[in-house]
């Protein structure tokens, strides 16, 4: 009898996004490959559980979670949780608001992590387009995310779509490293595994064309400064790296100034939690 592999976990971590997940779901319960399909609903307001469901996935309440871990918001902290809910040894993150999504994006970014044992970590990559242009989107991506890593970074300064929400990794890679838990969770996740494992065990594969929702530019700016946050944390160049917030100032034309807060603050290494080494037998 031939050996098994590893178990593979797919999750969506969503909110209001009851419009494109279902197909998303459906494309991802049929595959061979993989073991189990998980939302982790994130507070949604929708029906974005029950269409999940419906559609083949098991859903769980981001809420209902480590209820004892203390306060956290954000995608990254919807992530952070997966590691607890998911069983899989790969576990492969999707976003679910995609609107061109094949099941086969799943099989691209899984192919590296199963095909060699040195391979920890893979990123998708793509086009984006934006207002009926074949190009343009992902305007975080280029105007913040991509110098930033130029500039502090260099050696990920290949990594196409450092924010793209679609990627995988072996569990044993992501157990040991922090989540931040808003906007900033693909970059901090990607220079921390860089730092754990080399640049080398870090793979990009192509997904060709990426269709979902854009954000209007005044949405984006929280988004902006969360990444920057975490960059500059990572590189050591802000003197609180424990602030669970940062404040976004924009000054009105009338002088009114808006103080919005943008979550910056990070889960632990998972492995470090009681519960977490309890279900997954990892030494204390």
């Amino acid at each position: 009898m031939a050996a098994r592999g590893p178990l593979v976990s797919v999750c969506l971590p969503a909110r209001d996004e009851a419009r494109t997940i279902a197909a998303i779901v459906r494309e991802a319960v049929r595959l061979d490959v993989i073991d189990e399909v998980v939302v982790i609903d994130d507070g949604s307001r929708d029906d974005t559980a029950g269409v999940a469901q419906a559609a083949g996935a098991r859903v769980v309440r981001e809420a209902s979670v480590l209820m004892d871990a203390g306060p956290g918001s954000g995608k990254g902290n919807a992530m952070w949780k997966s590691l607890f809910v998911c069983n899989g040894d790969v576990i492969c993150w999707l976003d679910a608001d995609l609107r061109n999504f094949h099941g086969e994006y799943i099989e691209r970014l899984c192919a590296p992590l199963l095909a060699d044992a040195d391979t920890m970590f893979v990123k998708a990559f793509y086009t984006r387009p934006f207002e009926g242009a074949p190009t343009g989107g992902g305007r975080v991506t280029e105007l913040v995310a991509r110098p930033l890593l130029s500039l502090l970074f260099p050696k990920l300064a290949d990594i196409v779509q450092p924010l793209g929400g679609e990627y995988a990794a072996r569990r044993s890679a992501v157990e040991v490293l922090p989540f931040v838990g808003g906007w900033g969770v693909e970059l901090g996740l990607l220079v921390d595994v860089v730092d754990l494992v080399g640049r080398e065990a870090v793979a990009q594969v192509d997904l060709g064309t990426r269709i979902h929702r854009n954000r209007p530019l005044d949405e984006l700016a929280p988004q902006a400064l969360a990444v920057i946050a975490t960059a500059l944390r990572r590189a050591h160049l802000v003197p609180d790296q424990t602030a669970p917030f940062v404040e976004l100032l924009r000054t009105a034309p009338d002088g009114t100034v808006d103080a919005q807060p943008v979550e910056v603050r990070e889960r632990p290494p998972i492995i470090t939690v009681p519960e977490y080494r309890a279900r997954f037998g990892r030494p204390r």
